[in-house]
């Protein structure tokens, strides 16, 4: 049975991708800083739960390792983010190189753990969770722009360099707010994270003769 990983684990999109990663037979194996409040999903989902920092090479070699446990590596997502508010003079660097190793350096490291398996099983998929910001700046938010532009410049040339080595690239766009889990009635002017995660489902079974390595998200009401 093919695995599939997800790192940055957690109750929203995540959770939505794991349900749906699961009903299509995978193996899952869940990375979050922190685990302790992902039992419920791992029962649902017979997912394995490895706490990993994204940001650390130690974990990430260890969270793969973990992986290769479990089975052939077919899909990897990588959707941890963060971002520091604020007016560039006034923003603190430590809290900012934070946001960009968690945004984009930890993205570079499972793309490179990733990449040895699947190149040499000879496939496999990366998605990556991208936002709007990676494709323009917004005021006081400098660090996030850095972090999301730095991941969609990554995405672009691993499609480039791993495209014609049969492992497809995906930067998912998001633009716009995720409705919050259980929301009765979240309506269309938010994201609902399970159509998003059908999304990504439809993108893995595209043909390879039109590969997409892109694909924006935003709800029918959200502003250009």
């Amino acid at each position: 049975m093919s695995t599939a990983l997800i790192i940055g684990a957690g109750q929203g999109l995540s959770a939505s991708l794991a349900r749906a990663l699961h009903a299509r037979g995978h193996s899952l194996v869940l990375a979050a800083r922190d685990t302790s409040d992902l039992g419920t999903l791992a029962s649902e989902t017979s997912a394995t739960l490895v706490n990993c920092d994204a940001r650390n090479g130690d974990d990430m070699a260890r969270l793969f390792e973990t992986v290769d446990a479990t089975g052939p590596l077919d899909v990897a997502i990588y959707n941890p983010s963060a971002r520091v508010r604020g007016a560039v003079a006034e923003l603190n660097p430590d809290s900012v190189k934070n946001a960009i190793l968690i945004t984009a350096y930890g993205a570079f490291l499972m793309a490179h753990h990733a990449a040895n398996r699947m190149l040499a099983q000879g496939h496999g998929a990366l998605l990556f969770t991208g936002a709007s910001a990676g494709v323009k700046g917004f005021a006081n938010s400098s660090s996030f722009a850095m972090g999301k532009f730095a991941l969609r410049g990554l995405c672009q040339s691993l499609a480039r360099e791993l495209h014609p080595q049969n492992i497809h690239i995906g930067h998912f766009v998001i633009d716009g707010g995720i409705a919050k889990p259980n929301d009765p009635d979240p309506g269309n002017s938010v994201l609902h994270p399970d159509a998003i995660a059908q999304t990504y489902m439809h993108f893995l079974d595209q043909h390879p003769s039109c590969w997409a390595w892109e694909i924006e998200l935003r709800p029918q009401s959200e502003l250009f």
